[in-house]
Order: structure tokens, then C-alpha cells, then sequence
């Protein structure tokens, strides 16, 4: 089977609605500063572009949580790989995520953190796939929302792969 990546959203577009969300986000939190949470691997793109329009004050911190493996569809199970570094009470939490899917990882880690008694707790996500959701997730900021398919760039990956592309692109499989 080989594998090939169709563009569905440009670099252009992108960087664009990353401006848009941001600009947003520091109206949001004009006078205060911001702890954003970044979800590895794949948000850490995100995070970093979007922390770079920030105008407030911003501190960073990062978790890994998994649910994927090396398959396209979200297994289901949820497990911490790597926990916060520092403590969250009284912090303006935003949580920056590459994709929300299914909803089961966002939800089970967003339940996680607000038991950690953050002053305030919101979502931003580059990507968003409504029609996958099974579990329910409130999304405060989203740049994109996408149709159910298998998604890779801009920090996304298959299989560890295409996580580089500066745009994002759907996998496309062919038999040889």
C-alpha cells in the first residue's frame, strides 16, 4: 500500500486563521497572562505559532497523552505519558490542541486539569471534527472545522510521519 498527501488547507490559510484565533484570544485575556498547555506531539506546532501572536504575558508548560498509536482512528484508550511540570491553581489555563476528534482525550484530560483548580480553563484547537465526536467537549477557540477524514501536517502525524508539512493534507492510500 502506498501512501500519498492531498493539501486541504494551504500554509497560507493556516497562518492566516492562526492570526485571526489570536487576535481573538488576546482580546479574551487583555490584562492577564496566559498559562497555555501544550498536548504533544502534534500541538507543539500550533502552540509555538500561536504563542508567537500572543501579546499578553504567556508561560508554557506540556503534556503528552495518548489514545492513537500507529493506527488512523483513536483507540479509545486514553493514557498520560508525560504529566505538567508545574502546578495549575489560579492559572488562566488554555489548553492548546492540534485535533479534536472523537472528543474521548479532551475530555478525560480537561477533567483532569480543572481538578487542579485553574483560576479559568478554555480549549483552543488548530483542527476540529464534529461529526466524529462520541464524547461531548466545549471548544473555546477553534481555527478549523474539518470534515471526517485522516488529516497529517502542521504537527499531525501517520504513524509518526508528516508531522513537518507546513500545511495540512489528507492521507490517501492506494494498493500497489
Amino acid at each position: 500500500m502506498s501512501e500519498k498527501v492531498r493539501v486541504m488547507l494551504t500554509e497560507k490559510e493556516v497562518d492566516q486563521r492562526i492570526q485571526e484565533v489570536a487576535d481573538i484570544i488576546n482580546r479574551d485575556y487583555e490584562g492577564k497572562c496566559i498559562h497555555m498547555i501544550c498536548v504533544l506531539k502534534g500541538g507543539v506546532f500550533f502552540m509555538c505559532e500561536l504563542a508567537k501572536r500572543i501579546t499578553v504575558p504567556v508561560t508554557l508548560d506540556f503534556m503528552s497523552v495518548s489514545s492513537y498509536g500507529d493506527d488512523t482512528k483513536s483507540s479509545g484508550v486514553v493514557k498520560i505519558v508525560k504529566d505538567l511540570d508545574q502546578p495549575l491553581l489560579g492559572r488562566d489555563v488554555l489548553v492548546v490542541e492540534d485535533i479534536i476528534d472523537s472528543g474521548r482525550t479532551l475530555s478525560y484530560l480537561m477533567q483532569i486539569l480543572k481538578s487542579r483548580s485553574p483560576k479559568s480553563l478554555c480549549l483552543c484547537t488548530l483542527l476540529d471534527k464534529p461529526d466524529r465526536r462520541v464524547t461531548d467537549v466545549h471548544v473555546d477557540y477553534t481555527c478549523f472545522e474539518i470534515p471526517d477524514e485522516f488529516v497529517v501536517g502542521f504537527g499531525l502525524d501517520y504513524a509518526q510521519k508528516y508531522r513537518n508539512l507546513p500545511y495540512i493534507g489528507v492521507m490517501e492510500f492506494t494498493e500497489d
